[in-house]
């Protein structure tokens, strides 16, 4: 067993104490690492996007122009759109938040299902795109080992993230600031190796501009602009993962939030609008084989005088970037699928596990199904990028139009109590007009193309949703009303408690906050072990959630309410004439806590026994054990394989 301890921490590094006050500044980031982190999967866009749109301009490149002003113009316009998020929603959930509160449950429901879905696509695409770039750079007989290299990278991508969010992100920072260096040095010696063209490229292109107009019309120009400009989407994907993931940041989030936002826009702008701008001082033309961007750099290395070795060496190097960015690209996903999770959890979207941290206090159960997610799509799809594209070029703008048009409700309804309100209001509705569009645009143009597989998967995701959700509702209803019915019958006495004899016969209980259940067991035992035990211990396992970490006012409220809860028990217990005790813990594992203090207890009240109490469900399945939790079948395995007493008390739940 030390063998094995040893080998997980030296895989994923060790425990992390969640109630240290230096533990969280240790662990966020700031905006430059955040930049990084969350950035990636923006800038890493700018080797497709803007591709995709200047191809879907055919022989009018012209209009490129046009394209690249759009670009940088629609990139800032999202980012400030997407600062009002993180004013609004300082402890994270961007879009899922923006729409659940803004517009409805339901709403936010559909944007939580759209993110979880594009950030399983972000992981697989980024990877599958990644690979084929550095394959390109291989001899054609390797590339049968493309699927295996994605499943490796896939591999090594979980284990960084389990280890923590900024190691993972230190580690592919190298590949990060290479590509962005040397990118930012290819397009500004691109764009001043051709500056001569620049004085004539603005009157060259109104003036073609006019002429199709005169061929055509100014309805077909226009049509052609926004249908390159629509299917160019993919350009500002990630540009949300900063206000999905405020809670990652260093203090005072929101102005590391907002500057982090910055960066990525100001690169993302230059970047991908600059490389349009290649695209046509440079007459680049499409290359069987060749993405336009490897076309284009071609081009300009060949015009540094270096020998050919080197320009190719070059090359390589700038291609192999762009391969590394699309990793750092993926580990976005890891990033952003998880905290999604995490809020759909604390409203019952998704089962509750995936609201636990692991002890490196990272959310361990999203990254393993975002992970496993991945796998298969990339498993299923071959790697086929083409395909992977299709299925990722909706849920994102789907996400945009929605938390856009919460926040054009939000400042209406704000209209006369905040000054600035016409303002913020035009920003957010101009947003939504931009990013409606392009939905509307990519719905229509690649549906047919496999669109209707992501409309699927989301259908599909949020039925799931729904289903969860009405099984916890219903559950928590039915406990209500036990608790309401011990509450009408039920004597209290909350007078001061005597010290408990260690020689007695001791009853452990293990409890949490819902009392209803926690009576039902205490009812249980005084039947069936009448006038037998003398002392009653409560203990309960306060579990450090992504929600009570990310906020001290959310970790303190948790504190009250499991001690109001075992006061209450120990109230109860005093007035059946039983000395009555209680004690508690706090840690990111509940199940280990609360053997911890098991032990402790029991080795200072050696004549003991624990209970606990497990819900019977009428209709008990696989899907119904899945969604609770299983600690007292747990705690009940551990206690006998020491050769320790627990019961295990049924309470049915119909």
């Amino acid at each position: 067993m030390s063998f094995l301890i040893k080998l997980r921490e030296r895989l994923l590094g060790k425990s992390l104490d969640p109630l240290n006050p230096s533990t969280r500044h240790s662990i966020v980031l700031v905006s430059f690492l955040a930049w990084i982190g969350l950035g990636a999967d923006g800038l890493s866009s700018s080797c497709y996007g803007p591709e995709e749109a200047f191809l879907a301009l055919g022989t009018h490149t012209h209009l490129g122009l046009y394209l690249a002003l759009a670009t940088a113009f629609t990139v800032f316009i999202i980012a400030l759109a997407y600062n009002q998020v993180i004013d609004l929603f300082p402890t994270g959930g961007g879009g899922y938040k923006v729409a659940t509160h803004l517009i409805g449950p339901h709403a936010g429901l559909v944007s939580g299902a759209a993110l979880i879905v594009d950030y399983v696509l972000t992981i697989a695409i980024s990877i599958a795109s990644g690979v084929d770039a550095l394959f390109s750079l291989f001899p054609a007989e390797l590339q049968s080992f493309k699927l295996g290299s994605e499943i490796g990278l896939l591999v090594l991508l979980i284990v960084l993230n389990l280890r923590g969010m900024k190691e993972s992100i230190k580690i592919l920072l190298p590949i990060f600031l290479g590509f962005f260096v040397t990118h930012a040095l290819l397009i500004g010696y691109g764009i001043i190796a051709h500056a001569e063209g620049l004085p004539a490229l603005i009157p060259n292109t109104l003036k073609e501009t006019s002429s199709l107009a005169q061929e055509t019309s100014w309805i077909f120009v226009s049509a052609l602009f926004l249908r390159a400009y629509s299917l160019g989407g993919g350009t500002y994907t990630g540009i949300e993962a900063v206000s999905n993931n405020v809670n990652m940041l260093a203090e005072p989030r929101i102005r590391t939030g907002k500057l982090t936002m910055l960066y990525m826009a100001l690169s993302l702008a230059f970047t991908a609008g600059g490389i349009i701008v290649l695209y046509l001082l440079w007459e680049t033309k499409h290359v069987d084989g060749q993405t336009l961007n490897a076309v284009t750099f071609q081009s300009i290395i060949s015009t540094l005088g270096m020998p050919t070795w080197a320009n190719g060496s070059t090359l390589a190097l700038v291609l192999a970037l762009e391969a590394g960015l699309l990793l750092v690209a993926a580990n976005t996903g890891f990033l952003g699928g998880p905290a999604v999770m995490a809020n759909m959890a604390a409203d019952s979207w998704v089962p509750r596990q995936f609201l636990h941290l692991s002890s490196r206090l990272v959310t361990q159960n999203g990254i393993l199904v975002m992970g496993v997610a991945a796998l298969l799509i990339l498993i299923w799809s071959q790697g086929d990028v083409s395909l992977l594209v299709v299925l990722y070029s909706i849920n994102v703008f789907l996400t945009f139009s929605l938390s856009l048009l919460g926040l054009s409700v939000h400042w209406w309804r704000q209209r006369l109590s905040v000054r600035t309100w016409k303002r913020k209001l035009a920003l957010s509705m101009l947003g939504l007009s931009v990013t409606g569009s392009i939905l509307l645009v990519t719905l229509v143009e690649k549906f047919g193309d496999g669109g209707w597989m992501t409309i699927l998967i989301t259908g599909l995701v949020i039925g799931f949703c729904l289903l969860i959700r009405t099984h916890y509702d219903e559950t928590r209803e039915k406990l209500k009303e036990v608790e309401k019915l011990f509450a009408q019958t039920i004597k209290f006495d909350p007078g001061t408690p005597q010290k408990l004899d260690p020689a007695l016969p001791t009853a452990i209980f293990l409890v949490d906050e819902n009392r209803g259940v926690g009576i039902h067991t205490i009812m249980w035992v005084l039947r069936l072990f009448p006038g037998h035990f003398k002392n009653f211990i409560f203990l309960n396992a306060g579990e450090v959630d992504t929600q009570s970490f990310d906020s001290n006012a959310t970790l303190r409220t948790m504190q009250y309410k499991i001690e109001n809860a075992l006061c209450y028990y120990a109230g109860f217990s005093r007035s059946q004439d039983l000395n009555a005790s209680w004690r508690m813990a706090y840690g990111t594992d509940p199940v280990m806590v609360l053997d911890n203090l098991v032990q402790e207890v029991m080795t200072e009240y050696p004549n003991s026994v624990c209970f606990a109490t497990k819900l019977i469900f009428v209709n008990d399945n696989m899907f119904v054990r899945w969604l609770h939790n299983q600690t007292a079948l747990t705690m009940q395995r551990r206690l006998h394989l020491r050769g320790q007493q627990m019961v295990i008390l049924p309470m049915k739940v119909s």
